[in-house]
């Protein structure tokens, strides 16, 4: 965050960064993209979002896969794991499509993501 340029207006709520947390008042100027990323960047906490297909993805592959990537982004990115927020959004196969198709008719064909041994 540029020196002094503690404050940012969001609509109409001022976010301020201080200290790592925000305070929020009712404000109505601006805020220009470049500083709200600036101020993103050096407050707010990394962001991971996997999309995965509805297709039978367990509790405990979940859990893995969310203590997988907080693991990668705290050992690559230097941040903090307890400030590191990973989202797994579940897709219908009716609603992802890959080449042309929905993977709901591509597993019909047989197609289908597995690793192959």
């Amino acid at each position: 965050m540029p020196q002094g340029d503690r404050t940012c207006d969001v609509g109409h709520v001022m976010v301020c960064a201080e200290q790592g947390s925000f305070v929020l008042s009712k404000r109505s100027n601006a805020l220009t993209a470049n500083t709200l990323i600036t101020l993103l960047n050096a407050v707010i906490m990394p962001y991971v979002k996997i999309e995965v297909t509805r297709e039978g993805v367990t509790r405990k592959q979940k859990q893995e896969l969310i203590a997988g990537v907080t693991r990668v982004i705290t050992d690559v990115l230097d941040k903090d794991p307890h400030l590191t927020h990973v989202v797994i959004q579940e897709v219908e196969p009716d609603d992802w499509g890959y080449a042309g198709e929905q993977v709901s008719v591509l597993r019909e064909k047989g197609i289908t993501a597995q690793r192959k041994q």
